[in-house]
């Protein structure tokens, strides 16, 4: 593990520790307060011995979220009984779309999913022979699919991506400490100074004030981590903040949207304090692919 990566994650626990001593002086701290502080350990932790690992971990640590997020994504939408067949071959997806990561294949990671399995699926809805509910059956498993293993794939794929681990490590902690810290600053500008709902029929706790403020200070922490943490300047580490905050405030409020039309509030309970995975890594699924893409095309392709 390189120096960097020490000093990041042991910056990252002192300020779990700030925050885990500051919520138990807290007169008034809730029940829900608690927990949350609680997964944050778990998820560290968790994200810790990953980067202690090699990169078949790293990758068995990402493919196991995915099933996890595949799992309850399945489990909250509608699904037709007759579609069972079909769900096992979204399943198989995970192993193959991670396999290809392990071996770096770009070319059938990039595919597999939004192509063959796009192609693979209908097919065997076809073979069934129930035509009730098809089409919105295919659009809602395939696009479970592209969130759940396509895009946080690009997770794992960023560990691998450079041929030092420890340098992909690095652009893996750039991109979870960035997505997260836009949400908790959007959260907390939101709550301090939000008077104007951004999309008040979606999100009706999200304010302007809290999405600007939060882009601008995303931007800061890019700045700052982005020097430290990746191959990016500083000028190009800004830019980067501001596209990852955008993309992380769509991809909150594209996850909000479908559960506002399941009428459900959270995911699930896996994570105390915090929902469900899906949850967790909502934002995830839009700044993944996004950073990975810019990270390889301007550093990663053969001849740059």
């Amino acid at each position: 593990m390189s120096a960097k990566v020490i000093w990041t994650l042991g910056s990252i626990y002192t300020l779990l520790i700030a925050a885990t001593v500051t919520v138990q002086v807290i007169p008034a701290r809730s029940r829900e307060l608690v927990l949350r502080m609680r997964s944050w350990w778990m998820i560290v932790i968790a994200i810790t011995l990953g980067a202690l690992g090699n990169r078949s971990g790293m990758i068995t640590l990402w493919a196991f979220v995915s099933f996890l997020a595949l799992k309850e994504y399945l489990s909250i939408i509608p699904t037709r009984r007759v579609d069972r067949r079909v769900l096992v071959f979204m399943y198989l997806a995970i192993p193959a779309q991670y396999l290809f990561v392990y071996y770096q294949d770009y070319g059938f990671f990039i595919i597999l999913v939004p192509v063959y399995m796009l192609l693979i699926l209908p097919m065997n809805m076809v073979l069934i022979g129930q035509t009730e509910g098809f089409l919105k059956a295919i659009g809602s498993l395939h696009w479970g699919l592209m969130v759940t293993v396509f895009c946080v794939g690009h997770l794992a794929y960023l560990v691998v991506l450079p041929q030092d681990l420890a340098t992909g490590v690095a652009l893996l902690l750039y991109l979870l400490i960035i997505t997260q810290l836009n949400d908790v600053s959007q959260y907390i500008w939101g709550k301090r100074f939000g008077k104007h709902k951004v999309l008040p029929t979606v999100s009706p706790n999200k304010s302007v004030e809290g999405v600007v403020g939060g882009v601008l200070t995303t931007m800061v922490l890019s700045l700052l981590l982005g020097v430290l943490l990746t191959p990016m300047s500083w000028w190009f580490a800004l830019a980067v903040g501001l596209l990852l905050a955008v993309c992380g405030f769509l991809g909150d409020v594209t996850i909000s949207a479908i559960k506002r039309d399941l009428g459900i509030k959270d995911s699930s309970q896996l994570i105390p304090g915090h929902g469900g995975i899906l949850d967790r890594i909502d934002s995830l699924t839009y700044t993944a692919p996004l950073f990975f893409h810019i990270i390889r095309y301007v550093y990663y392709l053969p001849g740059n």
